[in-house]
């Protein structure tokens, strides 16, 4: 049974497969497999891994051809895969949700204390040598204890996000399709209409799936219901935010600033508005990026092809 992965990974991961499992994989690590060698590689697999890099759509399934089984891909998201070709084919569609809820939650909240405290800013001044005396009014950010997070969303990551500011003493709100008075009981927050959370937060984070339902959620109304001394944070999904929505919120100062991890389009173009703003702190999509988690990803993910190649169930279905 040929198991193809679509980027190298770990020896010590690699080395878990069984041995009825022949392993193929792209040998590289920092780049993504071109699409013409994807095509061909995976001709004859009964199971694909792969990254949020690749796209899996009906003509990578045609070229592993009838034996394909299943596509089990190294991340929560799994906008990246066709699941209507996947289903009509009989392919199993496997994810990793939730070996990477707490260091995920981490993040979100390293972003927000660095973009709530210009941490990046004022480090890249002092190593371009502009860090002179010390001065009372510079570098000014704005305190997160005691202030009020709004969440979107409250699946296994917002309810991590939420326990950590309960740590800053921090009053927390959230919306979602369904209320949920057990996690409301368990965690002390409370839940809120949407506009009400966009007026009353210090800190938006939007922590949602990606897909129509929740394409630019946050757009230029909703970006105007937001208090001007607020800050968005979004780690989730960058299809979440209207980004030209944003950077004419943080031109025109109409919100204190934004962090975040992830974009509509990856890697950031060279020209993109919102790398001239200097109250956005950016990063490169790195939410789950420990040694541990991404190690764990790695390992779920082929268990989940192993699983299903051999017939049976895997841990995570989507």
């Amino acid at each position: 049974m040929k198991l193809f992965l679509t980027r190298k990974l770990p020896c010590e991961v690699c080395d878990a497969v069984p041995a009825d499992v022949s392993l193929a994989m792209y040998e590289h690590e920092e780049q993504a497999i071109p699409r013409e060698e994807l095509l061909a590689r995976v001709a004859g697999a009964r199971g694909i891994v792969t990254m949020l890099t690749e796209r899996i759509d009906e003509e990578v399934m045609d070229a592993a051809g009838p034996s394909l089984a299943v596509i089990s891909t190294m991340s929560v998201g799994y906008e990246h895969i066709d699941r209507s070709a996947a289903n009509t084919r009989g392919i199993v569609v496997c994810h990793t949700p939730d070996v990477l809820t707490e260091t995920t939650a981490d993040l979100v909240f390293a972003l927000l204390l660095a973009t709530a405290r210009q941490v990046p800013q004022a480090e890249r001044a002092l190593r371009n040598g502009q860090w002179g005396t010390w001065q009372p009014f510079q570098f000014l950010g704005i305190d997160v204890y005691g202030k009020t997070i709004g969440l979107l969303g409250m699946g296994g990551i917002a309810q991590a996000v939420a326990r950590r500011a309960r740590g800053f003493g921090m009053r927390i709100l959230y919306w979602s399709r369904t209320p949920k008075p057990d996690v409301e009981e368990a965690l002390g927050v409370s839940y809120s209409d949407l506009t009400t959370l966009l007026q009353t937060s210090d800190f938006v984070v939007p922590l949602l799936p990606g897909g129509d339902a929740t394409r630019h959620l946050i757009d230029q109304h909703a970006l105007s219901h937001m208090k001007r001394s607020a800050m968005l944070i979004n780690a989730s999904r960058g299809s979440v935010v209207d980004e030209d929505a944003l950077c004419a919120a943080l031109h025109a100062k109409t919100i204190a600033g934004a962090g975040l991890d992830v974009l509509a389009q990856e890697p950031i173009a060279a020209n993109h508005p919102l790398l001239r703003e200097a109250r956005a702190v950016l990063l490169p999509h790195i939410g789950s990026a420990t040694l541990e988690t991404r190690t764990r990803m790695a390992r779920r993910a082929l268990e989940n092809a192993v699983l299903v190649m051999r017939g049976e169930a895997p841990f995570d279905r989507v």
